[in-house]
């Protein structure tokens, strides 16, 4: 689908280019990856080693290897060993790759919601009170569950702007990624919204208000062409609409559906991971408020069935296969 671009160059984005600072895309230059997502997703399922991650994801060595450099140099994961003589090495999540958990929770409830499948383990999660459930956002002070509409943002002392990240080089793996999710059932759905890396700014974007093309390439450092290219597969998707603002020339918003406010709390949950692990000294470039309590937000992801919190230590996942 072509895409008005409203004017702007098709020029790429100049290096160290400023973009609003952000908590959710700061998490997202770390996760929103394919590959990063793939191996997150094993190590949450008890998945250590290196020829584990390698012989369930088909991944080169070399692109496995910095993948696993990438995730560690982040705090995500550390390195250690398990065997001397020769030396081998295992990769456990730290806990700020176990704070990462309640990011793929939002997600799996998102899945659950709008693309259950009763054969899909990953839509089967039950929780230690017992119960099958659906992930669910709420409100650490009131407890009250918080929906899209129930937030308002307002501007927090880290509020400003900082340089882009560096674009990334982008290497093939072994296998095509339409063979990745043999056994791993929830990734489809993970890679349409997380496993690239602009698609998933976008979406972050769009919650934060913007709905038109020079809104977003504003805030983002964008290209035109990807820009044009990522709300073209985010409409084909679902996700979001597109909505005729004006004639002559034609020029188009772009609004989340009911299908992308339900992402509402992968968002919420990626700020908040932000917030805690990736801040700036001066603080939290965004706050949220809870409409209903008027309290800053303290999200937490629980069990809708008993409303305690859900966790690595309180949900039963289904293990990966040779696990």
């Amino acid at each position: 689908m072509a895409e008005d671009s409203s004017g702007d160059s098709q020029a790429p984005r100049a290096l160290n280019q400023l973009v609003q600072a952000n908590s959710a895309t700061r998490a997202l230059n770390i996760l929103g990856d394919r590959w990063t997502l793939m191996i997150l997703y094993l190590a949450f399922s008890g998945v250590r080693r290196f020829d584990d991650f390698q012989g369930r994801i088909g991944l080169a060595r070399s692109l496995l290897t910095d993948r696993l450099k990438r995730l560690q140099a982040a705090g995500v994961l550390v390195k250690r060993p398990y065997a001397e003589r020769p030396t081998w090495h295992e990769y456990r999540l730290t806990e700020m790759g176990r704070d990462l958990y309640s990011v793929a929770l939002a997600l799996i409830g998102w899945e659950r919601r709008w693309f259950f499948d009763p054969c899909n383990p990953i839509h089967r999660l039950r929780h230690s009170c017992g119960a099958e459930f659906t992930p669910q956002l709420r409100c650490g002070c009131c407890r009250q569950p918080v929906g899209p509409r129930d937030v308002v943002g307002e501007p927090g002392p880290g509020a400003g702007y900082e340089p882009s990240p560096p674009p990334r080089v982008q290497r093939r793996s072994i296998v095509p990624s339409e063979g990745l999710n043999r056994g791993n059932p929830m990734l489809d759905r993970a890679f349409q919204v997380l496993g690239d890396r602009w698609t998933s700014h976008v979406i972050a974007s769009a919650f934060l208000g913007r709905r038109r093309f020079n809104e977003f390439q504003e805030a983002m450092g964008i290209a035109p062409n990807i820009l044009a290219d990522r709300l073209a597969r985010l409409v084909e998707l679902g996700v979001l609409r597109r909505d005729l603002y004006q004639t002559r020339p034609d020029r188009w918003e772009y609004r989340l559906t009911e299908e992308g406010r339900g992402l509402h709390p992968l968002i919420i949950e990626l700020n908040r991971w932000g917030d805690r692990w990736l801040a700036k000294p001066e603080g939290a470039p965004l706050i949220l408020r809870h409409i209903a309590c008027g309290h800053p937000l303290d999200p937490q992801i629980v069990c809708d069935q008993c409303g305690e919190p859900a966790n690595l230590d309180t949900v039963r996942a289904p293990a990966a296969d040779g696990v």
